[in-house]
């Protein structure tokens, strides 16, 4: 029997950081503090308003928490390097109820009282604590005495215990124990070896190690770290009883006063339900109490008053973000994910609580996410890479990233990457047929050309990125694709030049273009590219395929006039299709439209612009 907690009222929310946060220019306090009599209030009249469901604005504050829980928790704080959270501030405690059940009987009830059970995201309604479990055998031998219909006082069942006990089991049908039977094997050898020598097979298979829970007398979902939630029994219904036999010597101190009930489960009823008694509670409930009252003398399902405890480890992202960050600032909840990093893209009013918000992405996605990052500015060169800060974890930028079933290495300071093209890459992987050869002229590391070569016969692949073509090249190895994929290192307008008036170079039947700032403006260096084939030579015009950027009302009549204008062709035909919406009125358009034959073998070349 467990002593009942006494809890403090709930409060209101009390995140507090362990020091200053030096990043701040005025140091912040986040924590929340009212006088005793209003914070009570005020957290009274806000849970009447709050959905249903855990929340960090309901339940208690516990004021003692088990020894090792804080010890865990005070370690996981005191190892953070910023020590900018205090996640012990988030443990959350909920007074609720629960039936005691058979636990064979456990998942038909539940499936019986689903809709008057916790239902709570996360938890399961079955519990287990302390007494819980029972060895089997000992069913056979402490019945209860409503299964008995001849009981005198001196059960069968303790009769035949008392026997294993003390050895009396040979000539009863029964197995001598394990101690006694030793000892009958010692005395019984000779020349020939033990007679009839049992559980021979048994012993010579390695014994299977099961599990134990660390914290003894608690269902803790999780270890160390890892605990989510754990449940308590607070206040027993059961009690011990005159005549009851006390069961605290031969089972443990657990079941002192406590009737016997074999194995159990705890059934976690809703937490409207926390003070009901089974005469308040569903009919349903008490339908189910009935019957197996009906059954018995004495009931087998008793109600119980437990704790749920509910850890750092529990809330989400979004739910820790709410209560820390100021009230009417808009929660980041999204990023990009490169590998085992991170990519936020944060806000003005984010960068005050940067770190912290780092902290929180890395402790909810690990081990997933190792490093969380955040761009500082927009991507303005060349090369375009973009500059990064690294907020929390490890400072490694490389990662590797599996798409469409290819392992591609990234060293995001270095190179340009962008998680969220992967589907607009398998859309137009889908263009391509196995007789396609294809020319990637902003190849990046090759996330496009060397997908590619896994279904069409041969690719030609350019970037400005002497790191980028490093990392391609590497990337073409370790996908075991290096003899379909030709790689350049060259400026855009002087790779499609040379790739298309090379005499050796296999007819081009597909070109992509994904540089959306700029793709637009190389589009002027294909007029005049087959100029110099005699007229009586079949000439093969590509199918081109180049993406851009629109803020025009209508995006992709804005992106078809830009590119007909750097052709200098009007006549062709363009489909469009709109990739994704990257700023508010800023779209990214995909445009795929075959060369015209007139501007292939335009006389006049426009000369690239320097």
């Amino acid at each position: 029997m467990v002593t009942r907690f006494m809890l403090r009222p709930p409060n209101s929310l009390p995140f507090t950081f362990l020091s200053p946060p030096r990043f701040l220019p005025n140091p912040l306090s986040l924590s929340f503090s009212l006088n005793s009599t209003t914070a009570t209030a005020t957290a009274t009249a806000a849970n009447q308003n709050l959905p249903y469901g855990p929340s960090l604005r309901k339940g208690h504050k516990p004021s003692e928490l088990p020894k090792n829980q804080s010890e865990e928790a005070i370690e996981q704080v005191q190892e953070d390097t910023d020590d900018l959270l205090d996640t012990n501030s988030f443990t959350r405690a909920f007074d609720i109820a629960a039936l005691r059940v058979p636990s064979e009987r456990c998942f038909a009830l539940e499936n019986r009282l689903r809709g008057h059970l916790l239902n709570w995201a996360r938890i399961r309604n079955i519990a287990r604590v302390r007494g819980d479990e029972v060895d089997g055998e000992l069913n056979d031998y402490l019945k209860h005495r409503s299964d008995s219909s001849n009981y005198d006082g001196d059960t069968d069942g303790l009769v035949a215990l008392n026997r294993r006990i003390h050895g009396r089991a040979e000539g009863d049908g029964e197995l001598l124990p394990p101690v006694l039977y030793r000892d009958k094997l010692v005395k019984t050898f000779n020349t020939r070896g033990f007679v009839k020598f049992r559980n021979l097979a048994r012993m010579s298979r390695p014994k299977k190690r099961k599990k134990k829970e660390e914290a003894e007398g608690r269902d803790k979902r999780g270890s160390g770290r890892n605990a989510v939630y754990m449940v308590e029994v607070v206040e027993d219904g059961s009690g011990s009883e005159e005549g009851e036999e006390d069961l605290s010597g031969l089972l443990g101190d657990e079941f002192k006063g406590r009737k016997w009930r074999g194995s159990t489960r705890l059934l976690l009823l809703d937490e409207q339900y926390a003070d009901n008694r089974l005469e308040d509670m569903p009919e349903a409930i008490k339908a189910v109490a009935k019957e197996d009252g009906d059954q018995s003398t004495t009931s087998a399902l008793e109600l119980v008053r437990c704790r749920l405890t509910l850890f750092y480890n529990y809330w989400q992202m979004d739910e820790i973000l709410e209560a820390l960050l100021p009230k009417d600032m808009i929660i980041p909840s999204a990023f990009e994910t490169v590998g085992h990093i991170a990519h936020l893209n944060l806000r003005d009013e984010h960068l005050p609580y940067k770190r912290l918000i780092a902290k929180v992405v890395l402790d909810k996605h690990k081990p997933k996410i190792q490093t969380v990052v955040n761009k500082i500015s927009s991507i303005q060169n060349d090369y375009r890479t973009m500059q990064l800060e690294v907020l929390a974890g490890n400072h490694s930028l490389v990662a590797t990233v599996v798409e469409n079933g290819l392992r591609f290495h990234v060293d995001l300071g270095a190179v340009y990457w962008n998680s969220k093209l992967s589907t607009e890459r398998q859309r137009l992987l889908s263009c391509f047929s196995q007789n396609d050869v294809v020319c990637d002229v902003f190849a990046g590391v090759g996330p496009i050309a060397i997908s590619a070569a896994k279904k069409v016969k041969h690719v030609y692949a350019n970037d400005l990125n002497p790191c980028a073509v490093d990392y391609l090249e590497r990337n073409c190895v370790l996908n075991k694709l290096e003899r379909k994929v030709e790689v350049y290192n060259m400026d855009g307008r002087r790779f499609i030049d040379a790739i298309f008036t090379n005499q050796k170079a296999r007819p081009i039947t597909q070109v992509v273009m994904n540089l959306p700032n700029d793709a637009a403006e190389y589009l002027g260096a294909f007029r005049g590219i087959f100029r110099k084939i005699p007229n009586d030579k079949e000439i093969t015009l590509p199918t081109i395929h180049v993406y851009g950027f629109s803020k025009g009302e209508d995006p992709e009549f804005d992106f078809h006039e830009r590119i007909r204008i750097a052709l200098s062709e009007v006549a062709f035909e363009v489909k469009t299709h709109r990739v994704r919406l990257v700023a508010p009125g800023k779209w990214m358009i995909c445009a795929s439209f075959i060369l015209p034959e007139r501007v292939a073998i335009a006389k006049v070349h426009a000369e690239p612009v320097s």
